[in-house]
């Protein structure tokens, strides 16, 4: 059995790297309404809180603190993400467990919000409007781990009528640089996990995330729906068609994964902005955009280039270049901009279009810093006349 604790790390290999695991806030706040329960029940405080998380890692977690505050049992978890650049990790996740539980009991015990703890504003997320943004996979963690304290102890868990208030000290604040305030969540942050474990650079929470917003915006009934890769993307839209960049969702570089998500959750005009730099590995049928992926910016312009009439000396200087902004300088110098950008369209379209059958009329724009707007892709018809 995996083990994490204060004594015995866990790792995965990335590439050529070796990297710690961490773990969840989820799992932070099922280990802190575990030593809660501990304490209330056997008025100790435990040394260290085993839960065992979905993954199979059992953890062994060492509390900051577990006191009781009047008949409340208060304990603190401090996350640790490992290897991962967590904006949550050294954070404490506090649970306080109160006797009485109102109406809406599960097994009896009732899981609130508290401080730092966000709570659900907009349809489409995992839990209703107006409950704590807390996921339902920690939910489930929290709810086993006082249970399970409740059968060492020898009590029935038809004696359970407890409140698991769940609270993070900072978190309202560390909130605002999440994408929980665009998702609906606010005043905290959200208490999530499916697995328990953080892994290092996890491809599945920036996807998680990507689906999550589009949820958000599916169930808003947005229309169309904007993408772009990052902060470039978002500026450009505001500056050049003073559109919101609060209302794009920003995909990264899963670019196929996030068209496809889009289309099976009905969205049917999808505008697409995005540098040049991204947007051109897509007429290489690349749907990873990551340079660690794929990087052939220069060897698609020379291809495009060729076929737009250049010469192959002219062919190898694209090569030679660095950035595609470079490059387009050099197709300028060439007078091969216009058709070049031309054959480029044509191509992306293509590809949009194989990955998107008919299920979505999608416009593509590419961009550069110096030279603004360099083309827009028709993908069944242009959604821009909505868009701008």
């Amino acid at each position: 059995m995996k083990i994490i604790s204060k004594d015995e790390k866990q790792y995965i290999t990335v590439g050529n790297k070796k990297l710690e695991l961490g773990f969840t806030t989820g799992s932070c706040a099922a280990a802190a309404a575990r030593g809660a329960a501990q304490l209330l029940l056997t008025k100790k405080t435990p040394e260290t809180v085993e839960i065992m998380t979905p993954a199979g890692i059992l953890l062994q977690l060492v509390p900051d603190f577990c006191h009781m505050e009047g008949d409340t049992a208060v304990c603190g978890i401090r996350k640790h993400a490992g290897d991962d650049p967590d904006i949550t990790d050294g954070m404490t996740v506090i649970a306080r467990l109160r006797p009485g539980c109102g109406p809406d009991a599960e097994a009896g015990i009732c899981i609130a919000a508290g401080e730092g703890v966000g709570t659900v504003t907009l349809p489409g997320l995992e839990q209703p409007v107006g409950a704590p943004a807390i996921n339902r996979v920690p939910r489930q963690m929290i709810r086993e781990a006082i249970e399970e304290a409740f059968e060492e102890a020898g009590i029935g868990h038809e004696e359970i009528n407890l409140t698991a208030e769940i609270s993070v000290p900072g978190g309202t604040e560390i909130a605002k640089k999440t994408f929980n305030p665009k998702l609906g969540i606010e005043g905290g942050i959200s208490i999530l996990g499916t697995s328990g474990i953080v892994k290092p650079m996890s491809r599945k929470a920036m996807k998680d995330t990507i689906t999550l917003e589009l949820d958000v915006k599916a169930a808003a009934g947005t229309d169309p729906l904007v993408l772009c890769p990052g902060n470039y993307g978002t500026a450009f839209l505001k500056e050049k068609y003073g559109i919101d960049p609060e209302g794009a969702v920003r995909y990264g570089n899963y670019f196929g994964y996030t068209l496809d998500e889009a289309v099976a959750k009905g969205f049917r005009n999808i505008l697409i902005v995005s540098h040049i730099g991204k947007l051109i590995k897509v007429a290489g049928g690349i749907m990873n955009t990551h340079s660690r992926a794929a990087d052939c910016r220069m060897e698609l312009m020379a291809a495009h280039a060729l076929l737009a009439g250049a010469d192959a000396d002219q062919a190898r200087a694209i090569l030679s270049c660095v950035t595609t902004d470079a490059a387009l300088a050099m197709l300028d110098a060439y007078g091969l901009t216009e058709a070049v950008m031309r054959s480029l369209a044509e191509k992306i379209s293509a590809v949009i279009a194989a990955r998107t059958g008919d299920g979505a009329a999608v416009t593509a724009i590419a961009f550069s810093a110096e030279q603004g707007e360099l083309f827009r892709t028709f993908v069944n018809h242009s959604c821009m006349d909505r868009c701008s």
